[in-house]
């Protein structure tokens, strides 16, 4: 059962004592509770293991969302989220109406270009790249002055050149063991990517003080503090 402090109740007419921040789920969630708690927040530990998308922890007047990735910045762009955590990928990839303020520095990873080893660029004239972040590879490609088509893909990029439906991929890349492990080469280094924190404007403004103190605990500890 939840500790007590963690309220079950989500409906109740008391919402704006709440932070409220947007959380995916998942690695970034994980590496996300262990800032804050080394930050000074106490977090019970029933937390790590809820299966509920909503969970308000009463004593510190926060509220958290758990999300797909993809969705965390749609939520604090649109208010339902004061805050939230996400990858610089899916914030170039969704383009939110958002301030970022903080590079937490973890889920680090890079993007990266990948096809198979026998796959020659100097021969392909227009190729096909699949991934699930069409904007942010189109950007690229645009940069690198060269054309492409987009194929966009939910999951499996991997298997797009398997099967021939495109010739290059763009993905995420932490250790490069599925990249191996389904025949594929890293072609090119896109960028790095690490977790960001970010904030509605509005809430920013309603909000300064919490967002504030959260901003600046978070910054301590990333920089290598402590605040317990």
């Amino acid at each position: 059962m939840m500790d007590e402090r963690v309220n079950e109740n989500t409906t109740e007419n008391n919402t704006d004592r709440f932070l409220t921040i947007a959380m995916p789920k998942g690695r970034i969630f994980d590496e996300a509770l262990g800032l804050l708690r080394r930050a000074g927040y106490d977090l019970p530990p029933e937390f790590d293991d809820s299966r509920k998308l909503i969970i308000d922890v009463e004593e510190a007047d926060l509220r958290f969302i758990l999300s797909k990735p993809m969705d965390v910045p749609t939520y604090v762009e649109h208010g339902v989220a004061d805050a939230g955590v996400a990858g610089k990928d899916v914030m170039i990839e969704e383009e939110r109406d958002v301030y970022e303020v903080l590079d937490l520095k973890i889920s680090e990873c890079y993007m990266a270009v990948a096809a198979l080893p026998s796959y020659d660029a100097k021969t392909d004239i227009a190729p096909k790249i699949a991934t699930k972040y069409p904007n942010l590879a189109a950007g690229y490609f645009r940069e690198q002055g060269e054309q492409v088509e987009i194929i966009k893909l939910n999951g499996s990029i991997e298997l797009a050149p398997l099967i021939g439906l495109a010739d290059r991929i763009v993905d995420i890349v932490s250790t490069g063991r599925t990249l191996k492990e389904n025949g594929l080469v890293e072609t090119e280094t896109m960028m790095p990517i690490t977790s960001r924190f970010i904030v509605n404007p509005v809430s920013y403004r309603m909000k300064a003080d919490r967002i504030d103190e959260m901003v600046e605990r978070l910054e301590q500890v990333v920089e290598g503090g402590s605040m317990r």
